[in-house]
């Protein structure tokens, strides 16, 4: 006899986190394209027109939210209540596991692998890989923010980073990179959305509206 039983996954932080940050994402994307190259102008007196200022306003706003929801989501690994700790980005160490969930996607075995992390092997794989391009996104964002400023706080920042621009080689390459990482966005969006969506058509476990209600539903056989 088969079961169904709800089962909390997501706090409450870990999904306002989740939510802000893919908005966030979202808007910097389309924001970066534009100042990457503008594709429209509005009409009217060159006077009043300011369409470049402000959508840079916007990226530059959603960048420092970014950098926040960073720092929200590195404290909830290490100080959360909940279990999605720190531990659960290094399930993919479990090499017989992971392998067995890379054979699990290529339909060449029929066997899930086990469950013992937050997150599946490949999964926390590919989260421990995110945080690591929004680390490097905020970090040459905020270096081509701060190149411009002798001043402020912004210049207090930019002195501080300073030295990874130093090390990237100077402002041409951390552009190259911070426009680069918005690639690696877009396509870990694409597999994400692609694989949330496939993972709940196998199981029905409720993948895709857990990070809206907090819970999945797990199956068992009695």
């Amino acid at each position: 006899m088969e079961t169904i039983t709800p089962k909390k996954e997501w706090s409450v932080a870990i999904r306002w986190n989740h939510w802000l940050m893919a908005v966030s994402i979202f808007i910097l994307i389309a924001t970066g394209f534009y100042i990457a190259s503008p594709f429209t102008i509005a009409g009217g007196e060159t006077v009043d027109k300011f369409t470049m200022g402000k959508v840079r306003f916007w990226h530059i706003l959603f960048g420092v939210i970014l950098s926040f929801l960073f720092l929200w989501r590195l404290y909830l690994a290490f100080f959360s209540r909940f279990h999605a700790d720190w531990k659960d980005f290094f399930a993919w160490t479990r090499w017989a596991n992971s392998i067995k969930q890379v054979r699990f996607y290529m339909l060449i075995s029929k066997d899930p692998p086990e469950h013992t992390h937050l997150y599946g092997p490949l999964q926390s794989l590919a989260y421990a890989g995110l945080l690591i391009m929004v680390l490097f996104i905020v970090l040459t964002g905020w270096i081509l923010m701060g190149a411009g400023y002798g001043a402020g706080l912004t210049a207090f920042v930019y002195k501080i980073v300073k030295p990874v621009e130093n090390g990237m080689g100077g402002l041409a390459m951390v552009r190259w990179i911070h426009h680069l990482l918005m690639w690696g966005f877009i396509l870990f969006i694409a597999v994400h959305i692609y694989m949330a969506f496939w993972y709940d058509v196998i199981f029905r476990e409720g993948t895709v509206s857990s990070m809206i209600s907090g819970r999945v539903f797990r199956r068992s056989h009695e």
